[in-house]
């Protein structure tokens, strides 16, 4: 094998495409920015790549939980489909395309680190897995339009950076909505459906009078399902016990106690009462799944923010790192599991169209509702849009979170040549929205396609820099009547140029003689 994709495979596969492993890197590098002395850096490097490593123990425990749940509902409903899921796709792609996808993924880092030195957006994507994921799409979906492999990689590059820029700037002002501040942005790339959800959760409460999820009011008696642990591994147990019954209803006693085993490796149930048994065990592991993502949350803001000056002093004046999902999960703990469970209802509603009237029509696979998607997105989805509509807000906007992630990864399928035929495909919203349009793209030939792809990143890097200027740093708020759930702190902030203009005009005029002073 070629030296070069050697180090090149090396370098995406064991350090870019683990997040903990880049995310200590940086915290290493922005701790001895900040002139750290060589005990604070390893220690600080440590702790950030343990509380990564923290939250893809959590995320893995969460699969390993929610794989019998997609079974037994597969099995309640009685339908076969699509399961979208992007670890198996990008598994199965590297074998034809791992060359191109690692030299891709690498150039576009490189790409991503000049945008936000050189344009006024100033995110740094450390999402290193979806960075792998989408290199993957973009290579796939290029590559299937018989384009040359030197143009796949280049013109791939510019893509993925411009992405990664682009999107965290254009959810910026929903993201700042949910934190109160600049400190973090939000670098996932089911963006799309968080952007639709916060500005759902503003249309469903324009006058923001519903209450937010976390005011969620409990009876004395009930006062222990305030916390989120708890709450939340009570109401994963009551959705695994009614599917259960469902899925043994429809299919048998044999078939759903062979479920577990067949889900998880472990033993069949043996009756029953042990079939329930498991079905509770799985939902309370789900609690302590999700409890975990939030220590780990917590645990790599504690480390990386504080870097992150020392980065944003030296190399990217400003900068804003951009990190995955579940970074939005502690600031509204109660919409995550809103968002999850109403996400999944619209991947259900979603089903049922494409089952009786889109798949038909057009030709469409089914799209099976996979939990993992449904839970990370619609957990999100929830939060942004209890950001801008309360409870409400929490419950549509992740519905039309689930919408998008069923509708859009049928409609990916068309564009994805000999891909398209396996039994999975991408499943978050940017993957399919960015994968339709630039796979469309390429079918107009050599010339005409890379124009036109080429013209689709230069609209959306311009996009977002408009967005940057004029919404972001013009601190325009997506749903001025409400309060972010953050925004307790007293402290001052600086006046917009518009603010500046209003005081100015209030300013007695020069010379005017002083007020009286106060009575004593």
């Amino acid at each position: 094998m070629n030296p070069l994709v050697s180090i090149a495979e090396f370098l995406v596969n064991e350090i870019l495409s683990v997040p903990a492993f880049l995310i200590g890197i940086i915290t290493a590098i922005g701790l001895a920015a900040l002139r750290k002395n060589t005990g604070q850096v390893l220690g600080g490097a440590v702790k950030a790549t343990l509380g990564f490593l923290l939250i893809g123990a959590g995320a893995g425990l969460v699969v390993q939980s929610l794989a019998p749940l997609g079974l037994m509902i597969e099995g309640a409903l009685g339908v076969q489909g699509v399961v979208p899921t992007n670890e198996a796709i990008v598994g199965i792609a590297q074998e034809q395309f791992g060359a191109q996808v690692s030299w891709l993924m690498i150039l576009g880092f490189v790409v991503v680190i000049i945008l936000a030195r050189f344009t006024n957006l100033r995110y740094v994507f450390l999402t290193g897995h979806h960075l792998l994921f989408m290199a993957t799409l973009i290579t796939i979906v290029l590559a299937s339009a018989h384009l040359p492999t030197a143009l796949v990689v280049g013109l791939g590059a510019v893509l993925l950076g411009i992405l990664m820029v682009a999107l965290p700037a254009l959810a910026h002002p929903w993201t700042r909505k949910i934190t109160g501040d600049d400190s973090i942005a939000i670098g996932h790339f089911g963006t799309a459906g968080y952007v639709v959800s916060g500005t759902v959760g503003r249309w469903v409460d324009p006058k923001g009078k519903s209450r937010s999820t976390e005011d969620i009011k409990v009876p004395e008696g009930l006062r222990f399902l305030r916390d989120s642990m708890v709450a939340t591994a009570l109401s994963m147990v009551l959705m695994y016990l009614v599917v259960a019954i469902m899925f043994l209803v429809r299919s048998g006693a044999e078939a759903a106690f062979l479920s577990f085993a067949d889900a998880t490796g472990a033993g069949a149930a043996t009756g029953i009462g042990n079939y329930l048994m498991k079905a509770v065990t799985q939902g309370l592991q789900f609690g302590i799944s999700v409890a975990i993502i939030l220590f780990g949350v917590r645990t790599i803001l504690g480390e990386l923010v504080p870097a992150f000056q020392g980065i944003a002093a030296k190399v990217v004046p400003g900068a804003i790192p951009a990190l995955d999902a579940p970074i939005v999960f502690p600031y509204a703990q109660n919409a995550v599991l809103i968002g999850f469970i109403s996400s999944f209802v619209g991947g259900l509603i979603g089903l049922l169209l494409l089952g009786t009237v889109f798949g038909p029509i057009f030709g469409l696979a089914l799209i099976l509702p996979g939990l993992v998607p449904h839970f990370f997105t619609g957990g999100a989805a929830g939060v942004y849009g209890n950001a801008t509509g309360g409870r409400r807000g929490a419950i549509a906007g992740a519905f039309a979170n689930g919408l998008l992630v069923t509708f859009l990864p049928a409609l990916l399928m068309k564009v994805l040549g000999s891909f398209g035929d396996a039994n999975t495909t991408f499943g978050d919203a940017d993957f399919g929205w960015f994968g339709i349009l630039i796979g469309y793209s390429a079918k107009a030939g050599l010339f005409v396609g890379t124009i036109l792809i080429a013209g689709i990143g230069l609209v959306l890097l311009a996009a977002a820099m408009v967005v940057q200027k004029k919404f972001v740093d013009g601190r325009w708020d997506p749903a001025p009547r409400r309060v972010s759930a953050t925004a307790t702190s007293s402290a001052p902030t600086a006046a917009t140029p518009t603010q500046q203009k209003k005081f100015a005009k209030l300013a007695p005029p020069a010379g005017a003689p002083k007020p009286p002073a106060p009575m004593k």
